[in-house]
Parts: C-alpha cells; structure tokens; sequence
C-alpha cells in the first residue's frame, strides 16, 4: 500500500502543473486584465467587462497616437505612457508570461501565493477569512445529506417497488431537477420574510456585529444554527438525491447476491441480514466518497448559494477576483483548491481500503 499511495503522490505534482498551465494560458487569451481594470475605475467604468457587454463604448476604444504601449490596454487613451509602464511593473507585466509562469510556480512551491491586487491582503489571509463560510456550508450540508439519504436510501432499496419507493423517487428527481439558486430563492420568498414568513434570516452567517458580541456562546451557537438552516438546505437538496439513488443501488446489488440467500436460508433475521451482512459491504462506496462529496460541496457548489444569501466564502471570493482580474487570487486559490483535491482522492482510496481491508489498490496496480 506505501507503494501506491508513492505512486499517487508524484502524480500530484504533473497533475497540478498541467492545471496551472492550462488555465494560465487561458487567461493569457482572455479579453481584460487587472491594468484595464485600473484603467476602467480611474475612468469611472467600474469595471472593465462591461465595455464587453455593450455598455461603456470609449473603454473599448484604445489611444490612437499614443506613446509608448499605452495603446495595448482598453480605454488607456490620453494616460501618460510612464503611468502604464509603472503598472505593468507593479502586476508584473513587464517581463514575457514564460518567465511570470515560472516565478509564479517557484513561489506557489513555497507556498508563497502573493498578495491581491485590489485589496493588499495576501491570498493565504483572504482565504482563512472567508474559509469558515464554505467550511459551515460544506460540512453541515454533506453531514445532512448522508443523515437523511442513507436511511431513505436503505428503506427504498428493502421496499422496492413498493408506493413508499415510487413516490419518494418522485420527490427525489423533482428535487434533484430543481436548480440550487432557484431553491434558494423560493425558500427566501417563503421563509425569509420575502412575501409570506419572516422565521429565518435571510443573509449573513450570524447577526450583527453588536448583537453578535453581546450573546453568551450558548446564543452564538442557537444564532449561527439559525442563519445557517436556508443555505444548509439549498446547497444540500441536489446531494440528498444523488446520494439517497446511489445508497438504493448499492444496497439492492448487494441484496441480490448469493451470500445473502444463504443468510437468510440460515433462519437469520433480516435486520440482521441488511445490518450484519449487506451494510458493510452496500455502504462502501458511499461512506468512502465522503471526502469527495465534501470537497464537492465546500469549493464548487457553494457560489451561488453564496451569492443568494450574502455570505462571503470561498465561491464567492473566487468569482470576485475572476471579475476583477485579481490574478494572486485566481491562481493561487486554484493552487490551493487543486493541491486539496487531489489529495482528498488520495483520502478517499485510503477510505475505501480502511473500510473493507479486501481491497488492495496495490496489487491492482501491478
């Protein structure tokens, strides 16, 4: 086994170069930049994309008879050529993208990633402070997910075919075919005050600053459980349903094998027989894909239940600095977000092999 997991570390590294060449190369062709983002605020534009959208038309106009290389960036007309050399300085732009690249990597390999451009925080600060956010939204949302969908999921696998199972699947792929952001805005009409009951709140993690710092820690909790039960919810219905199919199929491909017929020829009882025997094996592929499934739900399916409910995570701060061109931020919160699930994968497999011992990656590999 410390052969392979060997094996899977180096290839940590050739995978998470190819995903930082890929993307930065990408973004090399990509209209905009944080110069042009400079540009548009001095200009009042705001930013620079909406000259992409149609609005804003002199910022997609470059200086004609300028000097010096004003005119590669939009809206640089009438800007002295001296004030566009000292920005390409500052972001770095006065040196060709292979040399960038390379400084780049060097620093992420020391686990330097730089400071914002906009903000003057560094990317390791902004990402610590908006962490709590995405970690409240993964961890609750996945715990919830496997609480209801591995019972559901045994219970329709043991009544197959039965009216429970057809009509809970009905509930399911209606909630699985309902978009998050749609949910999380018909539970803000309905619930948060929008057009019929004011019971949750509708925004934040906890309350206000002053009433926050007057609560006893026993307030804090019942406070922040009480902002957190909307988003929880909304992030947590496309998972319910993926996980509450895939612990059904599980359980009915292990029931139909033939070490359960002779359980059940023994005379054991058939808790004994789904509990004793069918659980361990059934449930390997769902409890040994909880890291993933957390991954999954703290980096990538939190944006726009983010955005929905005004709380600052990871999602948000990630598609924050897409439209600012706030590259520190871009790549090295990509870095950081690819270096965690390449290694959760890793977690995973060690999962499956902690769970039944049977498994050998190793000697699959040879």
């Amino acid at each position: 086994m410390g052969a392979y997991i060997l094996r899977r570390l180096l290839l940590v590294i050739p995978t998470l170069i190819g995903v930082m060449i890929i993307n930065f190369a990408l973004v090399q062709f990509v209209p905009g930049g944080p110069i042009e983002q400079v540009i548009a605020e001095m200009q009042g534009q705001g930013d620079v994309t909406r000259g992409f959208t149609g609005a804003g038309e002199d910022a997609l106009r470059s200086g004609g008879g300028g000097a010096g290389g004003e005119e590669r960036y939009i809206g640089a007309r009438g800007l002295p050529p001296a004030f566009i050399e000292q920005l390409e300085r500052e972001f770095g732009f006065d040196k060709p993208p292979l040399e960038r690249f390379l400084s780049m990597m060097w620093n992420y390999v020391r686990f330097d990633f730089g400071t914002s451009y906009f903000t003057s925080k560094s990317v390791v600060d902004l990402v610590i402070e908006r962490m709590p956010v995405s970690i409240s939204l993964g961890l609750w949302s996945t715990l919830i997910a496997y609480l209801v969908s591995i019972p559901l999921g045994i219970r329709k696998a043991v009544r197959d075919g039965t009216p429970f199972d057809t009509w809970t699947s009905g509930v399911i792929i209606v909630g699985y075919a309902i978009p998050g952001f749609l949910f999380a805005i018909l539970l803000l009409v309905l619930f948060a005050g929008g057009s019929y009951w004011q019971i949750f709140p509708s925004r934040g993690l906890h309350s206000e600053a002053e009433i926050w710092n007057q609560m006893g820690w026993g307030e804090r909790v019942l406070d922040y459980a009480h902002h957190m039960v909307l988003p929880t919810i909304a992030l947590t219905i496309s998972s319910f349903a993926t996980l509450t199919l895939l612990t059904k199929n599980s359980f009915l491909d292990e029931l139909r094998k033939q070490y359960v017929m002779t359980a059940r020829a023994k005379g054991l009882v058939e808790s004994k027989v789904l509990y004793g025997h069918v659980f361990r094996n059934a449930m390997l592929i769902v409890i040994a894909g909880f890291p993933s499934v957390f991954i999954g739900a703290f980096f990538g399916g939190s944006l726009i239940i983010e955005t929905v409910f005004s709380l600052d995570g990871l999602g948000k701060l990630f598609f924050e600095a897409a439209l600012a061109r706030d590259y520190p931020v871009i790549f090295g919160t990509l870095f950081i977000f690819t270096l965690l699930g390449l290694i959760v994968g890793i977690l995973s497999d060690l999962m499956y092999v902690w769970i039944d011992p049977r498994i050998d990656f190793e000697t699959r590999g040879n």
